[in-house]
Formats: C-alpha cells, sequence, structure tokens
C-alpha cells in the first residue's frame, strides 16, 4: 500500500503491532506519529534472547534478531506494551514506562478429554524448531519408557526436523509442524493422555508464556512440564500436572507414574481442563482489551 494511502486511511485510527513491523512501517509511523491515535504493542518472545542462546536454528534466529533490531524503534513509539509473561513485564518495564501483562487465551472450546481407559495412549509434544534441543534432551526418558510400554505411541510435531536423538525411538510419529490455523483445527480433534512441555534454562526460555499448559488442556490430557517458571506459575504439582527437574530421568518417573494409574491420571487431567478453563478464558482476554479501550477513551 502507498504510503499516502495508508495515511489516508488509517488517519486517527488506534493501532495494535503484534510482534513487529516491516522497517518501512517503522519508518512511516516515525514520520507521521501525530497522524495516528492510541498504538499498543503485544510482544510475546524475548526476541533479541535468540543470539544469546545456543542451539536455535540459523534462520529462526537472524528472524528473530531482525525483528530484535527494530523493537526499540517500535517502543520508542508505542503508548502501551502488552507482553505474555511476568519474565517479558520485567525486562521491557526497563525500556518503556507502560507495560501490561495478558497471560494467553484458552481459544479451544468446548474441551473433550482424551479416553483414559484404553491402552494405546498417546504421548505428545507440539513445539516448534526452536525447542529441538528442549525435546532432545528428554530422549534416554522417552526411549525407555516406549520400549517398556509396547502400546504407547510418541507424537512429535516437528517432521522433518524432528531431533536425531528421537530418530530410533519405538513407535514415534513425526507430523509436520502445522501453521496456527490448521494446529487450532488439529488441536481441536487431536487427542493425548499425557502431553510433554520441558523447557530448559535458556535465555530465550525465559521470555516464554505457559501457553503448553493450554495446549496440552485442549487436547484433553495431563502435561508434565518443567519445574521453572512459567509453568509453576499455574501447574500445581500432582494435581493439575507433574513439575520435574531437568534430570531425564526425572521425566522417565513421572511417565511411568501417569501411565500406571489412568484413574488419578485422568483426574488431573479433568483438573487441568478446569483450571484452563477458569483462569484462561476468552472472556478474560475480552475483558483486558474493553478496558484498555476505556482508558483510551478516557485519555483522549
Amino acid at each position: 500500500m502507498p504510503a499516502w494511502l495508508a495515511l489516508r486511511r488509517l488517519a486517527g485510527a488506534n493501532l495494535l503491532i503484534v510482534r513487529s513491523l516491516g522497517e518501512r512501517w517503522v519508518r512511516l509511523l516515525e514520520r507521521h506519529r501525530e497522524r495516528f491515535g492510541r498504538i499498543v504493542y503485544l510482544i510475546d518472545d524475548d526476541l533479541g534472547a535468540v543470539r544469546d542462546t545456543p542451539g536455535l536454528p540459523e534462520t529462526y534466529v537472524k528472524r528473530l534478531g531482525g525483528l530484535a533490531e527494530r523493537q526499540p524503534a517500535l517502543l520508542a513509539l508505542v503508548d502501551e506494551v502488552v507482553a505474555c509473561c511476568d519474565s517479558l513485564v520485567s525486562q521491557l518495564g526497563r525500556e518503556h514506562a507502560n507495560v501490561s501483562l495478558l497471560t494467553p487465551p484458552l481459544l479451544a472450546s468446548p474441551i473433550e478429554l482424551a479416553n483414559f481407559a484404553r491402552p494405546d495412549w498417546t504421548i505428545g509434544y507440539h513445539g516448534t524448531r526452536a525447542h529441538r534441543d528442549d525435546i532432545a534432551h528428554l530422549a534416554p526418558a522417552l526411549t525407555l519408557v516406549m520400549e517398556a510400554h509396547p502400546q504407547v505411541r510418541l507424537e512429535v510435531m516437528m517432521g522433518r526436523h524432528v531431533p536425531d536423538a528421537l530418530a530410533g525411538i519405538d513407535r514415534l510419529e513425526a507430523p509436520e509442524a502445522l501453521p496456527w490455523k490448521a494446529f487450532q483445527q488439529y488441536q481441536a480433534t487431536r487427542r493425548i493422555q499425557i502431553g510433554l512441555a520441558p523447557l530448559l534454562e535458556t535465555p530465550f526460555n525465559r521470555g516464554k508464556s505457559w501457553i503448553k499448559f493450554l495446549d496440552i488442556a485442549a487436547m484433553g490430557g495431563v502435561g508434565i512440564y518443567s519445574r521453572r517458571a512459567p509453568y509453576t506459575e499455574i501447574v500445581e504439582h500432582g494435581v493439575d500436572g507433574l513439575l520435574v527437574g531437568d534430570d531425564p530421568e526425572e521425566w522417565q518417573s513421572a511417565l511411568e507414574q501417569l501411565l500406571a494409574d489412568p484413574a488419578a491420571t485422568q483426574a488431573m487431567a479433568k483438573r487441568a481442563r478446569q483450571k484452563a478453563s477458569r483462569l484462561a478464558g476468552k472472556e478474560r482476554c475480552a475483558l483486558f482489551w474493553s478496558d484498555m479501550s476505556y482508558y483510551e477513551r478516557r485519555a483522549t
């Protein structure tokens, strides 16, 4: 869209910027900031941390690193920053005067539990390539569990990017990663009994939200989570999920615990579903933006 046409169509408009903008748009806003209304910046990752985190895909580092270079210019333009987790709120609060917390909403509705009465359970991991090292770290635990439970399946949605450490595991299914809209449709019908959410201690992982808790609940299962933020902020160990350390033996023990007691595992999954609906309902998200709109009107 030509700059003059954008200025005409968007004159006086409030803007919501998600993650980043192209450099041309950033320069346009800098030159004509007075023509726009309130600008809010929504961010769900510590963009700059990719360069301090070894093991990330080179193309991913290049792409997010480029976004990080434009972030200071965006922060100088916006009236409000909305971040997905406490660590990002704290970090960005050192760079901007108005930073709010909006944790992820649960988009799936209604949620049906997985079938815990059948023996052919699925252990699932649905993460991006940015978390290859996180899931690869669990290879020793997953190898032993899958050998001991011949009816259990393992699904790692990384397709051709599945870590080599997992490649030889029995009954591993590796569907290709899906675009966000397609993943939402997949999630609405896919059921897993156990979800995995490993999160190693890295600069990039410190900026993550607890959206994996919602993803696992949406697929009707119960999760095993790294015992660190953000999961320690939402998971009650033994009640609606399990929290474990980084040692693969702890993950193996947690998996064996869930597999050995279907009734208890189902009860945890049910409580996880209830918590996800209660804490992350779409109504809460709508109320957040409604309140922000109210304060915007008061300011004008």
